[in-house]
């Protein structure tokens, strides 16, 4: 039998963050042996960085991981291909707008 109840786990984690000219991104690393799933939440505690340009930043955090429900991770899986599609919605066109 599956459960439909939300697992929520507190761990701590690091933020990196970074604003340099070749990548701009913010990435959760986890401790080893804690990986995220589909479909899983992962809210991350604490003050907002704000990293300077040019700069990456590794914060100490702790995070807390919202596991997913069996049916959630299955919706995730089914639907997760759509939604990266949505997010390839562009175009590079020489035309100048005025």
């Amino acid at each position: 039998m599956f459960s439909a109840m939300k697992t929520r786990l507190t761990v701590p984690c690091e933020v990196e963050v970074s604003h340099t000219f070749e990548s701009l991104h913010a990435h959760v690393i986890l401790p080893d042996g804690i990986d995220a799933e589909p479909g899983d939440e992962i809210i991350v505690h604490g003050s907002e960085i704000r990293v300077p340009y040019g700069e990456v930043w590794r914060v100490d955090r702790e995070a807390t991981i919202v596991r997913a429900t069996m049916i959630e991770r299955l919706w995730t899986r089914l639907t997760g291909d759509f939604e990266v599609m949505e997010l390839c919605e562009f175009s590079f066109s020489e035309r100048v707008t005025a």
